[in-house]
């Protein structure tokens, strides 16, 4: 979708939307990333363990 000012002049630029602060995590969410955080190393390392065994 194309806009026009009253001259006819074409405006590409995009409409920027409103600022939303991002809120920091509650310890909740803290423990929850750092549960994950684990598995993906725990899952990563025993890829890497099962590969190399495997050769």
């Amino acid at each position: 979708m194309y806009t026009t000012n009253e001259n006819g002049i074409l405006n590409n630029y995009a409409i920027e939307p409103k600022m939303s602060y991002a809120e920091y995590p509650s310890p909740e969410q803290q423990s929850r990333y750092a549960f994950q955080g684990a598995a993906a190393v725990l899952l990563v390392t025993s890829l890497l363990m099962i590969a190399f065994a495997a050769s």
